[in-house]
């Protein structure tokens, strides 16, 4: 892991000298998508940003990863029918469904609720962990003097039920199945070499994206953003680096 940094507009620590910006191209990466090569002529030396970032023969550190939100909780309320399947089948077989029960199944509660609501002690019920952890991070390279911030979470819900004992062990399991998600910002230095992103879907006003160098980040339209975490996402085993600075960070 690279040692922390004074802030991201400052990552770079080694001037540029060109001496690496041929080996990195388009001529190394995948192909261009048709739709999008008929509308511009590609330099071929022209650096595509979802392929560089998936590139893993590129050395890319990770940089400022935190946890911007965390819920783990099990005072949340779920509906009935959660708690009540959660129940093990000697108290179900002893404690069958009434309409009255049926009646409350999608009602949110608590667990004490539930067990009052059933008519059995509360500790039959297992409680979830209710976990929600979104972060971000920086994933950079000194010799593109390129840096992109990328956003984490390990649900789209708004949290997910994880059943252990302890908390700890429920977070390090909702990680299991991490995603990226959201906006995607670009910090590019190089005024050597040219920057673009490509919509691979298509639906966007400039399918093709010209990426200035520039000392501030940039953030992407939203199908670029989208085609960047896609091609991340797909390729994420791969790219281990991603996985191991946030479980570093979570635990």
């Amino acid at each position: 892991m690279p040692t922390k940094l004074s802030s991201d507009a400052d990552i770079y620590t080694e001037p540029y000298d060109g001496a690496v910006a041929d080996t990195v191209t388009n001529n190394d990466m995948m192909d261009v998508p048709a739709a999008a090569a008929d509308s511009k002529k590609i330099d071929p030396n022209t650096i595509i940003l979802a392929q560089a970032l998936t590139d893993t023969a590129i050395s890319w550190r990770i940089h400022n990863c935190k946890v911007s939100k965390k819920t783990v909780t099990q005072d949340k309320p779920l509906p009935f029918l959660y708690h009540y399947d959660s129940l093990s089948d000697v108290v179900k077989e002893a404690n069958p469904l009434t309409p009255k029960l049926l009646a409350q199944f999608n009602t949110p509660m608590s667990a004490d609720e539930a067990a009052k609501l059933i008519g059995i002690d509360a500790s039959l019920i297992t409680s979830p962990w209710h976990v929600k952890v979104v972060g971000s991070l920086v994933v950079f390279s000194e010799a593109l003097q390129l840096a992109t911030r990328l956003h984490w979470t390990n649900t789209a819900k708004d949290t997910q039920q994880i059943y252990t004992q302890k908390s700890e062990d429920a977070t390090v399991a909702a990680f299991k199945d991490w995603q990226f998600f959201g906006r995607v910002d670009v910090l590019y230095k190089n005024d050597k070499q040219a920057l673009i992103s490509i919509d691979e879907q298509g639906e966007s006003e400039e399918p093709i994206l010209n990426i200035d160098a520039s000392s501030d980040y940039q953030l992407l339209p939203a199908t670029h953003a989208l085609t960047i975490i896609a091609k991340i996402e797909a390729d994420k085993e791969q790219l281990p680096w991603f996985e191991a600075a946030i479980l570093e960070r979570i635990e």
